[in-house]
């Protein structure tokens, strides 16, 4: 059984995102990772799967991120939500679906 979740950025990602996609003409979305330090990993993805822009580490009203993601680059055991957010038009469910794998390793998150 999967839980219907819509995961949407919060306020404070919204901007950073409208620039990832600003740059990267060739995203479709753009895969943000949340780690339990508040940094928070970013960047954007084409209908293939594949990169569309480089990573983007940032930390809310902090100069830099946290000490911790210094050390170990946001280490994946710290992922706390992970999801993307879909330019307009978004792709076909069966698009989303392989990208949320193949770039979230998510299988069964809803792509509403």
């Amino acid at each position: 059984m999967t839980t219907e979740k819509k995961w949407a950025p919060e306020k404070s990602e919204r901007a950073m995102i409208e620039g990832i996609f600003e740059g990267s003409p060739d995203a479709v979305g753009v895969a943000v990772i949340r780690l339990d330090c508040g940094c928070r990993k970013m960047a954007a993805v084409d209908s293939h799967g594949e990169p569309a822009s480089k990573i983007i580490m940032y930390r809310d009203m902090a100069e830099s991120i946290c000490d911790q993601c210094k050390k170990d680059n946001g280490d994946f055991m710290r992922v706390t939500e992970q999801f993307i957010s879909w330019n307009d038009p978004e792709p076909d469910a069966r698009t989303k679906k392989m990208i949320l794998a193949k770039v979230l390793g998510i299988q069964d998150q809803t792509t509403n």
